[in-house]
This record gives C-alpha cells, sequence and structure tokens, in this order.
C-alpha cells in the first residue's frame, strides 16, 4: 500500500536527483587542474518543468514517474588554454545551493509523513 502518494515519490525522486548532482559536482571540483576536462552538470527540474507544462495543457499524460536526470557535458566554453570549463567558485555554490535543495526537500518529505502519522494515530 503506498500511503506516500506521488508527491513523496516526486519528492524522494528529487532528493536522488540531488545525491547524484552531488556526485558530479565534486567530480567537477576533483578535475579542476585537469587538462581537457569538460565540466558535467544534471538535467532533471527543467525536464520536469517541461512535462508538467506539457501535462497542464493536455499534450501529453503527464507522467513524472517516466522522467529521469540527464548527466550531461557543459558546453560552455573554457576560460584558460588547457581545455578545462571548471570554475571553482561557480561548482562551491551549486553544491551550497544542491544541499540547500535536497534539505528543503527532506524537511518536506518529514512534515508529510509526520502529518500522515498524526492523522493516522489521532483518528484512534
Amino acid at each position: 500500500m503506498d500511503f506516500g502518494g506521488n508527491e513523496s515519490r516526486l519528492l524522494l525522486k528529487l532528493m536522488s536527483v540531488c545525491n547524484l548532482r552531488q556526485r558530479v559536482l565534486a567530480d567537477n571540483i576533483a578535475n579542476e587542474s585537469t587538462p581537457g576536462f569538460k565540466r558535467r552538470v544534471v538535467r532533471f527540474e527543467e525536464l520536469l518543468g517541461k512535462e508538467l507544462d506539457d501535462a497542464m495543457s493536455g499534450s501529453t499524460s503527464g507522467n513524472l514517474a517516466r522522467i529521469e536526470p540527464r548527466v550531461e557535458f557543459d558546453p560552455t566554453p573554457p576560460a584558460g588554454t588547457d581545455g578545462n570549463n571548471v570554475n571553482l567558485e561557480a561548482e562551491n555554490t551549486a553544491m551550497r545551493e544542491n544541499r540547500m535543495l535536497y534539505e528543503a526537500y527532506a524537511a518536506i518529505l518529514e512534515t508529510r509523513s509526520n502529518l500522515l502519522k498524526a492523522s493516522i494515530t489521532e483518528s484512534r
């Protein structure tokens, strides 16, 4: 039996995407000085937004479960001559933002779980 519903599944997927993004960002930072390294980015939220827009317009069914994150190379040209396009300051900022998103998703999921638990125990 699924008590969490679609919203909880979406929150868990968003948290999973944050975990993937954290690993990708850490890899980018670890390769900051590697000549020719191309930074990677995780695309998910824009795919999710497009699916939601399409669902609201009626052009798709809005099946959010089929949306998967994509790890892609960032096409930003390298700043230096070594061909590496990693910007340490931007990566650190992205890591902080990603951490805050994860914590927000976790807090929302915890609140939903607490409300569900309270509704079950209060009805006894």
